[in-house]
């Protein structure tokens, strides 16, 4: 009798420690997202002279932040690919899931909240740990996703619908793969970024934000290129008029759907209003949109010339506590973020007809390039190289475009 009892009773015990230590476990998983979460809003409001207790708060410079988050996705994602496994195939046994669940609390997840928190932005600079964060970030709430899927009744998720089967948790069994694939793809992208090192996502960031210039250049080129001709207008004009034929026949057979059709045809003719530069071009909107795309041809050399003498230079691993490069680095990359974003509000106006404000913006995008190069022109040590005299010779280009 009493080893029946015992025999009965196990199953439930095993299965309510399981859900405790499900239930620890997201309560782990959310303070840590927190404190990521708190990382990244500290960072983007960090001045630029890091202070004595931001600098002081990493009390292992010598571990390498990336390594260890990679390291700690790669363990996660092995576990958590045993877990998927375990959560859709019979017979479910709680205690395999408690034991993986414990190694997730144990190593990777506190892991990766660790790497966050010693990738200092006056070490590591505010772009990388920015991104560093938001990938940990991604890989904790999938992992999150993942551990809610484990079913609460002790019985493996079969394919019905989310919500379906009755567990209190779960979600089906396609739900639990696909949320697997996501995860894995989160730690993937983890793993190659650390593996890429402190220069390797600076460039990678760079050659992204050239790719957005060159976009910008080749939107503005086709568009240029597009002109009206007496003939399109005489087109359309017979296109209006045989409308106008099918709706007396028709479409328009009140007054209420002739205010609608005349009201459509102001917004057609509204949104084709600026489609092309005037044949007369009064403005001198094409003048200005070729001293425009003469810039941005010089703005993607300077990516891609900055990626090649300056950023694959820099260090794998972050430059040494003290150093003046990571400060420099902050300065240069918002000034190289905000170039495109600048661009694209230039392409904006050009497609309005504003001179007005495509003179504005022109100045605001000269400057803006003018000012990233003044910060490059020196190396990272010492006064000067072949590159400064190339930065020089670019202002000057910048100035005659």
């Amino acid at each position: 009798m009493s080893s029946s009892t015992t025999t009965a009773t196990t199953p439930a015990t095993g299965l309510e420690a399981l859900n405790n230590l499900v239930t620890s476990t997201l309560d782990l998983i959310t303070r840590l997202e927190t404190v990521v979460a708190s990382l990244t809003a500290e960072n983007a409001q960090r001045p630029d002279r890091p202070s004595t207790e931001e600098q002081s708060s990493n009390p292992h410079p010598e571990i390498n932040p990336l390594l260890l988050a990679s390291d700690a996705s790669t363990l996660l994602r092995a576990h958590a690919t045993k877990l998927s496994l375990l959560i859709i195939n019979e017979p479910f046994t709680p205690s395999a899931i408690i034991s993986i669940l414990r190694q997730l609390t144990a190593g990777p997840l506190p892991g990766l909240a660790s790497a966050a928190q010693i990738c200092v932005a006056s070490q590591w600079t505010k772009t990388i740990s920015a991104d560093l964060a938001y990938r940990i970030s991604r890989v904790l709430k999938e992992t999150r996703g993942l551990v809610e899927k484990i079913p609460g009744d002790g019985k493996a998720l079969k394919d019905t619908p989310a919500g379906a089967g009755g567990n209190k948790r779960g979600g089906g069994k396609q739900g639990s793969v696909a949320n697997t694939g996501t995860l894995w793809a989160a730690c993937d992208e983890l793993v190659a970024f650390a593996k890429r090192g402190f220069a390797g996502n600076v460039i990678k960031k760079t050659e992204e934000m050239k790719d957005t210039v060159k976009d910008v250049m080749q939107e503005l080129k086709e568009w240029g290129e597009e002109t009206g001709s007496d003939d399109d207008e005489e087109e359309e004009d017979d296109d209006d008029d045989e409308n106008e034929d099918e709706d007396v026949k028709g479409v328009m057979q009140s007054s209420e759907a002739a205010k609608i059709a005349d009201t459509q045809a102001m917004l057609d003719d509204l949104m084709n209003s600026s489609s092309y530069i005037p044949r007369d071009d009064p403005d001198k909107i094409r003048e200005r949109l070729e001293s425009c795309l003469r810039r941005l041809r010089l703005v993607t050399l300077l990516y891609q010339a900055v990626a090649k003498r300056r950023f694959k230079s820099l260090p794998q691993a972050a430059p040494a506590q003290g150093s003046d490069v990571p400060k420099r680095l902050d300065e240069i990359m918002v000034l190289l973020k905000k170039i495109p974003e600048r661009f694209g509000s230039l392409a904006l106006a050009f497609y309005e007809l504003d001179p007005v404000e495509i003179d504005k913006l022109m100045d605001q995008c000269f400057f803006d390039c003018f000012a990233v190069a003044e910060l490059l022109i020196k190396p990272w040590d010492g006064e000067k190289d072949d590159f400064s005299d190339w930065v020089v010779k670019f202002q000057a280009e910048v100035k005659k475009a």
